[in-house]
């Protein structure tokens, strides 16, 4: 019988319950906002981690700004993070981390707004169809 996960998915898994959870309790860097671990790929090798994270805009600043900011404390925390981890986990060696914002919740909304504007647009049209059969 196959295995269910393979072990680079269920360090993944574990890397990104723990990256959540010292990056809310540990990293006090005010520019950091609201950050979600979104999805974790561990390298075959355990080599490297390729972490992505969404952010929630806040205060005055823009997604880019927020995006930004949050990418530049990350980075300069990744061999803090990466040392809180190898002390949580059993593992001989633990990957490097590298962040990555994920824009798939982006495409997701602008992909949402796209198809409901074509949905209002054909309801109105379809609406102006009506009507015109209705004078004739």
């Amino acid at each position: 019988m196959a295995k269910e996960y393979s072990r680079t998915q269920r360090i993944a898994e574990q890397i990104q319950r723990d990256l959540a959870q010292l990056i809310q309790r540990e990293i006090k860097d005010p520019r950091i906002g609201m950050v979600t671990i979104s999805y974790v790929k561990v390298a075959r090798d355990l080599g490297y981690a390729e972490v992505y994270f969404t952010v929630m805009p806040f205060g005055d600043r823009t997604e880019d700004e927020s995006v930004s900011a949050a990418s530049a404390v990350l980075k300069d925390a990744a061999g803090f993070l990466r040392t809180e981890l190898a002390s949580n986990m059993q593992l001989r060696t633990v990957p490097k981390l590298r962040f990555h914002y994920d824009a798939s919740i982006d495409r997701g909304r602008r992909l949402h707004s796209l198809i409901e504007q074509t949905v209002r647009e054909s309801k109105a049209k379809a609406a102006r169809g009506e009507q015109d059969n209705d004078e004739k």
